[in-house]
């Protein structure tokens, strides 16, 4: 886990990061990476990383910087987290959020928010182990926030 890092997108690890899981058609909590990738093209706001650990694609985090958003909720924070498979239980999603809140901070912010789908096996559990706090409901997500 010592070989942690983000890194930007291009043309050599595109492949790798549109495989990462879930694909076009499975059911998840979080939309395809390559749904994301469309996004950010599209969303001047939008900060898509890949996060490797050494040479390997394990994951991949996008956030969201627009301080002027006219919703609280999408001014600063994670918009998708998408882990591989075999890298789950290592960590990644983790470094994921500590670099998102050390980026927030770099930016000024005094907090990041994140949405999740309040299902019982959604990833609620996840995020309030890292200290997200429940803020609130939006879109029938739920809204928790992390002061950084």
């Amino acid at each position: 886990m010592s070989n942690l890092r983000l890194v930007e997108l291009d043309a050599d690890n595109l492949a790798a990061a549109v495989s990462i899981p879930p694909r076009m058609g499975e059911k998840a909590y979080v939309a395809p990476v390559v749904v994301s990738i469309a996004e950010a093209y599209v969303t001047p706001t939008a900060w898509p990383r890949l996060i490797v650990d050494g040479d390997e694609v394990v994951g991949f985090v996008m956030a969201t910087w627009d301080p002027d958003n006219d919703t609280p909720e999408f001014r600063g924070g994670i918009w998708r987290l998408n882990v591989a498979e075999e890298a789950k239980g290592r960590g990644v999603g983790r470094f994921a959020v500590e670099q998102i809140r050390e980026e927030a901070r770099r930016r000024g912010y005094d907090k990041i928010t994140v949405l999740w789908d309040p299902s019982e096996d959604g990833p609620e559990r996840f995020y309030l182990k890292l200290g997200f706090e429940r803020t609130g409901e939006l879109f029938g997500e739920t809204v928790g926030t992390l002061r950084v």
